[in-house]
């Protein structure tokens, strides 16, 4: 007969004591992260159109790979990322839809895979609770099918962090070690410097903490994070005058990043605006942000109930990360996104988790049928607000984007079809929608001159765009005007020939 070997679980390393306290040692049941994992791809077909347009950002990553309309300009922030990963469809159709379905489908299994980095560290019943909190926020579903670097940015962070642990405690998990490297690259690949805040802590351990020195998890760590970052600094030093140019490039578009307190403008976006810049107005309804405030509270109640089973690290390591890669977003620039939170989030969802499941199992008396009630009532309430804001974020939205379909469908019956020029008011997500370029002369997306858009005006459609009321640019006062929608359209000489 063969001889059986038994392979020690996380943890059982004799040459690397665990640092990390308990460890479950028979992670079964991963068909509960599947079926979160499902639900939330289903979910996100259900409640979130598939027809619903491209956004302004997602014009800019989809043009890059697709050959619908030409690429738009490409500012210092942005990295390559998201391009590559819609790629696969955006290369070959132009079909929203289509394309919504394949994120839809990629983020529920990204999903799965991360919760999944973390076997072995938390029990199953754990990680489901923590993938179905984070999967019924109203911003995880409306931003899990869209071409937007965030939501891939808080699955790398879940499961570096994740893999990160089961390295470091089983010298013998070489798929930890693969993971480490893979997540890192994914975040880095995303948006290279939240990748950095997210890996501080982990570098801050390896580096500094005796108990968790192991040169073969900060190569790997650094390899991660090279070869993600790698393609975004060469550009830098190609197309933006170098890596410091770049970022105070990135810096100035972000307007300028310093001390600012934006715990105020993240609270404004909850009602589901999804640019909140500039972040005025009123604040949503007390029930809208609850969960905001409840969430981080919550994760740190899991955190003291894991430092006192002797497992702390486990729920403290991923509330550091959180920590780090929520401050730029919290104190350092003058708006807010509510997508920008994502990988603190899901990383607060891990501890958070581990409370809820404390306290309606952990014994108690009479008090466990009491914890147990409040909690789904809690949970009920809030699935009711999520649902309540999707529903609204999500109407706006595809009015938005249906009416820039509209004013390309316009623009091609005025003549300016491909191929063509736009520029002037929201010309970027108008151009990708008529399948024309997009040109600036200032501001962030500057890539052109006055004396280039006259000249192209002379031999193929060039159009400019302004808001009723305003004046055209000198070089298109004598263009003709059209009313397009709630815009203005001057048209050059070349689409008036038709």
């Amino acid at each position: 007969m063969a001889k059986t070997v038994n392979r020690p679980f996380v943890g059982a390393d004799r040459r690397s004591p665990p640092p990390t306290g308990r460890v479950f040692r028979r992670p079964h049941g991963q068909q509960w992260l599947a079926l979160v994992a499902g639900a939330f791809t289903l979910a996100q077909l259900i409640l979130v159109r598939p027809g619903m347009g491209l956004g302004w950002d997602e014009t800019v990553y989809v043009s890059q790979v697709g050959s619908h309309s030409p690429a738009a300009f490409f500012s210092a922030p942005r990295a390559r990322g998201v391009s590559l990963l819609v790629a696969p469809i955006a290369s070959w159709s132009s079909s929203t839809a289509l394309l919504r379905v394949y994120l839809a489908v990629l983020s529920g299994l990204g999903l799965f895979v991360a919760l999944r980095a973390w076997r072995g560290l938390f029990p199953t019943r754990v990680l489901a609770a923590a993938g179905a909190l984070f999967a019924t926020l109203w911003v995880t579903l409306f931003y899990g099918p869209q071409a937007m670097p965030n939501y891939w940015v808080a699955i790398g962070a879940l499961a570096c962090v994740g893999c990160f642990q089961r390295a470091q405690a089983d010298r013998l998990d070489r798929a930890a070690l693969w993971g480490v490297g893979l997540s890192a690259a994914l975040m880095a690949w995303m948006r290279p410097t939240d990748a950095v805040y997210v890996t501080l802590p982990l570098f801050f351990l390896v580096v500094c903490v005796r108990r968790w020195r192991r040169p073969r998890l900060l190569v790997v760590l650094v390899a991660g994070l090279v070869a993600g970052a790698g393609e975004w600094v060469v550009e830098a030093y190609v197309s933006y005058g170098g890596l410091a140019q770049r970022l105070s490039d990135g810096s100035k578009i972000q307007g300028g990043l310093g001390w600012n307190i934006a715990f105020g403008d993240q609270m404004r976006s909850l009602g589901g605006r999804v640019l909140c810049r500039p972040c005025t107005g009123a604040m949503p309804a007390p029930p809208v942000m609850l969960w905001w405030f409840a969430l981080p509270v919550v994760a740190v109640l899991g955190a003291v109930i894991a430092v006192k089973a002797r497992r702390g690290v486990n729920s403290l390591l991923p509330l550091a990360c959180a920590a780090l890669v929520g401050f730029p977003y919290l104190f350092m620039i003058g708006y807010a996104a509510p997508r920008f939170l994502l990988p603190v989030y899901i990383l607060l969802a891990i501890p958070a988790a581990d409370a809820l499941i404390h306290l309606v199992t952990a014994p108690g008396g009479g008090r466990r049928p009491v914890a147990a009630t409040l909690v789904a009532l809690g949970l009920a309430g809030h699935l009711a607000v999520q649902f309540a804001v999707l529903q609204h974020t999500v109407h706006g939205t595809t009015v938005s984007h249906e009416d820039w379909a509209d004013t390309a469908t316009q623009l091609h019956r005025l003549g300016v079809k491909p191929p063509c020029m736009l520029t002037g008011y929201e010309d970027v997500p108008i151009a990708f929608y008529t399948g024309c370029s997009s040109v600036d002369t200032v501001g962030h997306n500057a890539n052109t001159t006055v004396d280039a858009i006259v000249r192209a005006g002379q031999r193929l459609p060039v159009g400019v765009l302004t808001t009723p009321g305003q004046k055209p640019p000198t070089y298109a006062r004598t263009w003709e005007a059209h009313r397009v929608g709630r815009l203005m359209l001057y048209v050059a000489p070349a689409a008036q020939a038709g």
